[in-house]
């Protein structure tokens, strides 16, 4: 076995959220109360989740957080931006994804959270009005980079933070194809400070997390790390990468469903799925422009899974079609209906059907704490660029250019695991199971 050279989790992480909405402010309210001991982290798996090390017969299982150095909860400090000026408290009650009393109970701590103001600009977000706390209003480009650099220094001085991490948890920008500026480093910082505008808001934030060292994970579906300038970039500055988009309600269920078929190689004929949300995203996503950044990201999670190339006559016609209708009454209460027409031996139809009501920032939430804090350790371990391995908790994940990404959430958490075991010097579990029944 290797020896593990991670430097230690020594002193203060700040968890820094470019969008301080209901997905941010239910994070920092979850975090809150669990290190209160008002509540339990369900759905994290750097705080609730196991990890095998070698054979079964060892009967050795620790927790993922007693096995490799994560930063401890009660060393986590957040911050982050906002268009809009609410404090955390004021925001999360807002958002109402979280019922008063679990808001109340870590009040005095989320109403110190306040915004950044932000860079934003209504050409990537037709559809949110009202906001109050835009910085980027007169600025160019590359003052926009200055002055979130200065924010992260500031927010890190004041918090006395060792180290920081930051995952993206703003609203779906406009869907734009990478172009020229963004095929090279070079271009792109030059393309900064002629004031381009063709780079995103969420671009700034990349650029400007990781010149400060800052790890840096995406979780909407933007155009944002996925270009060769941000790679040369992160390889660079030395810093850790990963995205895109978080896989939480009905993608999340695909990458379950779609395996278990393709397993048992059972026919598809079709997969309709339809959503309803009412919450800032769905508000968002309700213009055509940002809708098509969300699709792009849900529609080639099946593709990659089901291979019809290689299983022409299972999946090679398949008809795959996703819908997002933004609903206000429903708020975060997200529905996903699924409607997936199957066939069997000799050709034989079947249906399945799926309907999914679940809360998206309930599932969001611990997601963002476990890209904060695994992104933090890659940076310890000294990976950086793309953290393929990762993959387990995005849509449409990132990988090196011209690989494909698994999308199986299976594959997914093998492969996180195994990553793990590999950082701190144990075997890797290959699940081959041979040497339980060798003789002699």
């Amino acid at each position: 076995m290797s020896q593990p050279t991670i430097a230690p989790a020594r002193g203060r992480l700040g968890i820094l959220t470019p969008g301080m909405g209901a997905v941010a402010t239910t994070l920092y309210a979850g975090v809150l109360a669990t290190r209160a001991g008002q509540a339990t982290p369900i759905g994290s798996l750097t705080q609730m989740g196991h990890i095998r090390l070698g054979k079964r017969t060892e009967n050795r299982n620790p927790l993922i957080r007693e096995f490799v150095p994560l930063a401890d909860l009660d060393d986590v400090v957040f911050g982050g931006w906002d268009p809009y000026s609410d404090d955390a408290y004021a925001a999360a009650m807002r958002a109402g994804v979280l019922r008063p009393e679990h808001i109340e109970g870590v009040g005095e701590e989320m109403r110190a959270i306040t915004p950044m103001s932000a860079i934003f600009s209504h050409d990537w977000v037709t559809r949110l009005e009202g906001t109050d706390n835009v910085a980027s209003d007169g600025l160019t480009k590359w003052e926009q980079v200055e002055k979130l650099v200065e924010d992260i220094e500031t927010f890190r001085k004041e918090n006395d933070c060792d180290r920081l991490s930051m995952v993206w948890c703003g609203s779906t920008e406009a869907y734009h194809e990478p172009v020229d500026i963004h095929q090279s480093l070079d271009l792109f910082e030059a393309a900064l400070k002629d004031n381009d505008q063709r780079i995103a808001p969420s671009q700034v934030y990349a650029y400007a997390a990781l010149i400060t060292g800052t790890p840096f994970a995406n979780g909407a579906p933007n155009v944002t790390l996925d270009f060769p300038a941000m790679i040369q970039l992160a390889a660079r500055e030395g810093v850790p990468i990963s995205g895109k988009d978080f896989k939480t309600g009905q993608t999340l269920i695909k990458t379950i469903v779609a395996p278990g078929l393709k397993a048992r190689m059972l026919g598809i004929d079709g997969w309709f799925s339809t959503n309803i949300l009412g919450n800032r995203d769905g508000e968002v996503l309700d213009a055509p422009e940002n809708f098509r950044a969300k699709e792009v990201s849900k529609l080639g999670v099946l593709e990659q899974i089901l291979q019809p190339d290689a299983y022409p006559e299972l999946y090679g016609n398949m008809y795959h079609k996703v819908r997002i209708n933004y609903y206000p009454p429903r708020g975060d209460d997200k529905e996903g209906w699924d409607n997936i027409d199957i066939f069997g031996w000799l050709g034989y139809k079947m249906q399945i059907k799926i309907d999914f009501l679940c809360k998206d920032s309930i599932l969001a939430a611990p997601l963002v704490l476990d890209l904060a804090l695994f992104m933090d350790l890659a940076a310890r371990a000294g990976r950086t660029g793309i953290q393929e391995w990762l993959s387990f908790y995005f849509k449409a994940p990132q990988a090196a250019p011209g690989l494909y990404a698994e999308n199986d959430i299976f594959i997914q958490l093998k492969k996180l695991k195994n990553n793990l075991r590999d950082m701190m010097g144990e075997d890797l579990i290959t699940h081959l199971g041979t040497e339980y029944y060798e003789e002699g």
